[in-house]
């Protein structure tokens, strides 16, 4: 049976009457009706296209017709749980593993990426059997109970920090304690990490995990220095706790060079592993990746662990269709060429707008960080939102931003974005910047 189709104005009306108000929509004040997308491209219900450059869950495209294929073949066949035994499951985990060091070698699949996450959190406190947890400033790790509680982004919006939560600087050498310039910044904030564990300590407290994004998201778009990762697992491991890896956000190629962001740490492996945004390209599939020792004190607390949609076979069957999409369609490589392309067309634009500070990324993450004044780097929080605003109104491109101060533009794209997309991105901005700029030199005249 057909839907019937609203009126935009008649949707808009609906959903404000019926869905949570702290459900927000992007662009509030004039949202976008989305009623088909395909590859990087959304449209609305005029037809008219939108370049998609937010949605890193469309991991490899909107509407991938492989995926559709594979999703609708299974569907037909058989949707069941967990504890009936089925070859899908254990066909994709065996994929996943192929992908990650040989110590992350049990799997336990989720629905979400909060589910992974608080999942994470279960693992680290039955293995270690201690609580408190170390969690980057500014970060963000899920929606329910536990993970508000260890993400600044919202208890200190909400109830405050924890007694067994404690928060270390986040590792940003733009504007953080330590910058590009200073000799040895991944030992300089793993030492404040090291600094938080000595306080814990000396309060009586215990360390369960170290918990950080491989690449923090929320806080800006943040590269963590070269060495930062092993040195704090080297702190943390010595406290009795373990290191998490949270990838749900950049996790499947996203950074090219691997297929893990918290790859790119030389030699250094996590603990406990999550993923989920990329990892069903629009279907609900997370996951965790651990080692024997943890799975197996997880196991040893004599509860059973069952997650009705887990792993069941339809998703099971698309995360294997997103896996042969990056690898057939060589999206590692792509994210490598389109995000240096990106990356290198933004930092030379820098040099025409001061209003850029800063540009950093790796592959098809990136961040532009806007500011009123480079020296000081004060954060430019209208004019990110004027430019978001305009590039969605005058070019149908979709941007958003991040950053504690919601002044990093951030690119975070389906993995098929290309050349063109990039250079038509960065042209819009250009011209947005030049215009605000120009305005903003008129007003000061004004003023005079």
């Amino acid at each position: 049976m057909d839907l019937q189709k609203l009126r935009k104005e008649e949707t808009l009306t609906l959903r404000n009457k019926l869905i949570g108000k702290s459900c927000r929509l992007f662009y509030s004040d004039d949202p976008v009706k989305i009623v088909r997308a395909r590859g990087q491209y959304l449209f609305d219900e005029n037809g008219m296209r939108y370049l998609d450059c937010i949605s890193n869950v469309q991991h490899v495209g909107h509407c991938h017709p492989s995926i559709t294929k594979a999703s609708t073949a299974q569907m037909e066949l058989l949707n069941t749980n967990t504890r009936f035994l089925h070859d899908n499951i254990v066909q994709y985990a065996e994929r996943l593993a192929a992908t990650l060091p040989k110590k992350l070698c049990v799997f336990y699949f989720v629905n979400s990426g909060s589910e992974a996450n608080d999942l994470a959190l279960r693992l680290a406190q039955q293995y270690t059997r201690h609580e408190d947890v170390i969690v980057l400033d500014h970060a963000y790790h899920g929606h329910t109970m536990s993970l508000i509680n260890i993400s600044p982004y919202k208890f200190r919006k909400l109830t405050g920090q924890k007694e067994w939560v404690h928060v270390a600087a986040l590792p940003d050498t733009y504007r953080g304690l330590y910058k590009e310039d200073h000799p040895n910044p991944a030992q300089a904030y793993a030492d404040t990490v090291k600094d938080v564990i000595d306080k814990a300590h000396q309060k009586g407290r215990k360390i369960c995990a170290f918990f950080a994004e491989s690449l923090p998201s929320v806080g800006g778009q943040i590269i963590l220095p070269q060495g930062y990762s092993s040195k704090v697992a080297e702190y943390v491991h010595s406290a009795g706790g373990v290191f998490v890896a949270d990838e749900v956000q950049t996790g499947f190629g996203r950074v090219g060079s691997h297929f893990w962001a918290f790859q790119l740490q030389e030699g250094f492996c996590p603990d406990i592993m999550t993923m989920g945004k990329p990892m069903g390209n629009g279907h609900p599939l997370a996951c965790v990746a651990t080692t024997v020792e943890i799975a197996d004190a997880f196991t040893a607390n004599g509860v059973e662990y069952f997650n009705t949609f887990g792993g069941n076979p339809v998703s099971c069957a698309i995360g294997l269709a997103v896996l042969d999409i990056i690898e057939k369609e060589d999206l590692k490589g792509n994210a490598i060429r389109v995000g240096a392309h990106l990356k290198d067309l933004l930092t030379k634009l820098q040099t025409r707008h001061e209003v850029i500070g800063n540009v950093r990324g790796v592959g098809l993450f990136v961040g532009v960080d806007l500011v009123t004044d480079r020296a000081q780097k004060t954060p430019a929080t209208e004019i990110a939102a004027k430019v978001v605003k305009r590039l969605k109104v005058e070019d149908r491109i979709c941007v958003s931003t991040d950053g504690p101060w919601d002044n990093v533009l951030k690119f975070k794209p389906p993995m098929c974005f290309t050349m063109e997309d990039a250079e038509l991105v960065v042209h819009s901005i250009d011209r947005i910047l030049t215009d605000v700029e120009a305005t903003g030199l008129e007003l000061e005249k004004e003023d005079i």
